[in-house]
This record gives C-alpha cells, structure tokens and sequence, in this order.
C-alpha cells in the first residue's frame, strides 16, 4: 500500500506541475511571433475537428466502460489523452505564426460567443489536472476513486471538446487567409 501512496504522491507533483506550466506557457506563447515562419493558418479546422474526434471518443469511452469493454475503454482515453496534446501542440504552433482573429459578430450571437469562448478557455484549464488525476486512479488500479473523479471530469472534457468546435464555427468566417 505504502509503495501505491508513493507513486501517487509522485503523479500529483507531476500532474501540479503540468497543470501549472501548461497554461502559463500558453498564454506566454500567445505574445510570441515566430518572424519569417510560414502563417499555419490551415491548423484551426484540424484542431477544431481533432476536439470533435475527442468528444466522439469521450462517448464512445463511456459506452464502452458501461458496457464491461474496459481494454476498448482504456484505449479509447489514451487515444483521448493523446488527441489533447495533438490539439494543444497544433493550437500553440498557429498562435505562434498568426495573429489572433477577431469576432466580429454582433448582437446577441456577440453575447453568446463570448460566454461560450470564456467558459471553454476557464474549463480548459481546470480539466488539465482532472484528467490527469482521473487517468492516474486508473492506471494505479484505484478503480472506485477512479469511477468517483470521472463523474466530475468526463462533463467537463466533453464540454470543452465539443464548445472547441462550437468556437471554431462561429469565428471561421472571420479567419483571415
């Protein structure tokens, strides 16, 4: 027992960590211009398509977990886990080459775009320590503990996946080429 309490108190400094560095280096990214680096201004579909991918995977996870098919539900989280931080290194590289778009939308679209938008980038950030120490219960066997943070954490995720392609849409139209 005492070895599993180890190891978890080594996941929870690794998780504060990450949880912590990973969105301070995004936003420090954002005021960062790489100079004479080719616009990546293909990357916001793929990104938006690759949060779509995850809340389908998030759902499919969770019929599959109901459903007695641990491995496929196993699987189908790592695939979620990785999908994230495709999304994330994808989100960051097109900041970096490209100025941010604007929403120039208006009325109450305005209202709900930004309501939208400020709720994603906030639960954005709070599932970053959530999934982690959801998949670490998980992975240390601790099932139940495991079960008790997904309840909380799996809602969470599949907003933020499916508001990320709700964002996407509604601030396309005003991408600059």
């Amino acid at each position: 027992m005492e070895r599993v309490a180890l190891k978890e108190k080594k996941f929870n400094t690794l998780i504060t960590i990450v949880s912590i560095i990973v969105p301070i280096v995004v936003a420090l990214l954002f005021t960062v211009k790489l100079p004479n680096v080719e616009r990546l201004g293909f990357l916001p579909p793929i990104y938006a398509s690759i949060n779509g991918l995850t809340a389908i995977f998030l759902i499919a996870a969770l019929w599959a977990i109901l459903n007695g098919k641990r491995r496929l539900h196993q699987n189908l989280m790592t695939i979620n886990i990785g999908l994230s931080v495709l999304f994330l290194l994808m989100y960051i590289a097109y900041h970096m080459t490209s100025d941010s778009t604007s929403y120039a939308g208006e009325g109450i679209l305005r209202t709900v775009y930004f309501v939208i938008l400020i709720s994603h980038i906030l639960l954005s950030i709070v599932i970053i320590p959530l999934v982690l120490k959801t998949y670490t219960f998980a992975y240390l066997k601790q099932f139940e503990r495991h079960k008790k943070w997904a309840k909380f954490t799996f809602p969470i995720w599949l907003y933020v996946a499916i508001t990320g392609v709700v964002v996407y849409f509604m601030i396309s139209p005003y991408y600059v080429n």
